[in-house]
């Protein structure tokens, strides 16, 4: 008999290539400029745009690595693959801190190859490979809050 797993409800319907590349881009801006996962994100077919809280503002030359990185985790063809974990059982360095207070005990973790992992309930391509290309759009710099907004697109 197959066990029967409570999550949370979703309330979105994402667009699975920009959606798993917001992840691969939260991890990029983590490992470049030390800073947290996003702090604001809006992520569409068309256009997204996703903050990051940074103690500078990024370069031209910073900005082009983070699309050139981008682009080579997306053509490394990296497995997007699942995992549940009770709460209580959630491996060292997965922050549960935007989870909403009344997430479910099981929670699913979304892996990007050996990249990335962080809860997520929405819906992700099954290879990084399907996720098109990353182009970006655009940035934007809050002096006053240390923000760094970036706005991109993905290309199929």
């Amino acid at each position: 008999m197959k066990e029967i797993v409570s999550l949370n409800a979703h309330n979105k319907e994402e667009f699975p290539p920009a959606h798993t590349a917001e992840h691969l881009l939260n991890q990029t801006m983590v490992r470049m400029f030390g800073c947290g996962r996003s702090t604001n994100a809006h992520i569409e077919r068309k256009k997204s745009k996703i903050s990051y809280v940074l103690d500078h503002k990024p370069d031209r030359r910073e900005e082009k690595e983070i699309v050139r990185r981008m682009n080579e985790l997306i053509e490394e063809d990296l497995p997007v693959t699942f995992e549940y974990v009770s709460r209580n059982n959630v491996p060292e360095g997965v922050s549960l801190d935007k989870l909403p207070d009344d997430v479910s005990e099981t929670l699913r973790l979304v892996r990007i190859g050996d990249y990335d992992v962080c809860p997520c309930i929405g819906k992700h391509v099954r290879s990084t490979s399907q996720i098109g290309r990353f182009e970006l759009l655009g940035t934007n710099w809050n002096e006053e809050e240390h923000t760094f907004r970036i706005r991109f697109k993905i290309v199929q």
